[in-house]
C-alpha cells in the first residue's frame, strides 16, 4: 500500500514524452503557476536516451533537474518508458495513472498532437497522457494500482511545441497564458539541456522568443503561451472572464 504522505498534493502536473518538451512548450506557464504560489509537477515519461549528444542518461537526469529548479516546481518524476519505443499501450497508462493518483493534479497539460518530423514519441505521449487521465478516475481496479485511492482530474489541456503547427482542429477551445515576465525564465530553462542545444543549435531561442511574441500578440500580451482545452470552458460572468484583472 503507497502511503499518499509521501507524496506532496500538486495543482499543476506537465507531462513530457523526454526532458526538456514541457520547458519548450510550456515552461513559462510553469514558472508563472510557481510565482503564483500554485505546486506544480513534471513527468517525463522516459529519460530521453539514447540520444546523439549526450554521454549518458546521469547527464541528461541532472540537466532536467537543473531546468525543474529554474522554474521553481515542486517535483520532477521520470518514469523509465523507453525513449524512441515509447507506445501507448496498458503498462504505459498505467505507470503515468499511478503517478497522478500519488500526487492527485487538479489540472494535467500534455501534448495535443502529432510532430511531424519529430520524434514519433510525442503522439504516443498524448495518447497515454489522455489514457491515464481517464485510469486515474476508475474505481474497481485496485490491483492495478498498488492500492493507490482513485482520483478524478477536473481539466486536461494540451500543449505544442512551438516548432509545431499551433493549430488543433479538433479541440473545442484555446486560450494565451500571459508570460511577458517569464519568457526569460523559460528560456533559461531550456538552456540547461547543454547536451540537447549547444552553441551551433541557439537558433532555436530565437524561434523559442518569435513564437512567444507572435503567441503573445494574438491576446495583446507581449509573449504568451497557447493552450487548447479538451472540453469547452465557461463561465457564470461574462464580464469577469473578459475582464480578469
Amino acid at each position: 500500500m503507497t502511503k499518499l504522505d509521501d507524496y506532496p498534493q500538486l495543482d499543476v502536473i506537465a507531462v513530457g514524452a523526454h526532458p526538456d518538451d514541457v520547458e519548450i512548450a510550456c515552461g513559462g506557464t510553469l514558472a508563472k503557476l510557481c510565482q503564483q504560489g500554485y505546486k506544480v509537477g513534471i513527468i517525463d515519461l522516459t529519460d530521453g536516451e539514447p540520444t546523439p549528444r549526450s554521454p549518458g542518461p546521469e547527464v541528461r537526469l541532472a540537466e532536467a533537474q537543473a531546468a525543474a529548479k529554474v522554474l521553481g516546481v515542486d517535483v520532477r518524476v521520470t518514469l523509465e518508458l523507453p525513449n524512441r519505443r515509447l507506445f501507448d499501450c496498458f503498462e504505459s497508462r498505467v505507470a503515468l495513472a499511478k503517478e497522478f493518483r500519488k500526487y492527485r493534479p487538479n489540472v494535467v497539460l500534455g501534448f495535443g498532437g502529432k510532430t511531424p518530423l519529430a520524434s514519433p514519441d510525442h503522439w504516443q505521449a498524448m495518447q497515454i497522457t489522455d489514457a491515464a487521465t481517464f485510469y486515474s478516475r476508475l474505481t474497481k481496479w485496485d490491483d492495478h494500482f498498488d492500492g493507490l485511492p482513485v482520483h478524478t482530474i477536473a481539466k486536461q489541456l494540451y500543449y505544442r511545441l512551438v516548432f509545431e503547427p499551433m493549430e488543433h482542429p479538433e479541440a473545442p477551445g484555446s486560450f494565451v497564458v500571459d508570460i511577458s515576465d517569464t519568457l526569460e525564465t523559460k528560456i533559461t530553462s531550456v538552456r540547461c539541456y547543454e547536451t540537447q542545444f549547444p552553441p551551433e543549435k541557439d537558433y532555436v531561442f530565437d524561434r523559442v522568443r518569435g513564437a512567444a511574441s507572435f503567441i503573445g500578440s494574438q491576446a495583446g500580451f507581449l509573449s504568451g503561451e497557447l493552450f487548447h482545452t479538451t472540453r469547452m470552458i465557461g463561465t457564470k460572468d461574462m464580464v469577469k472572464f473578459l475582464f480578469p484583472e
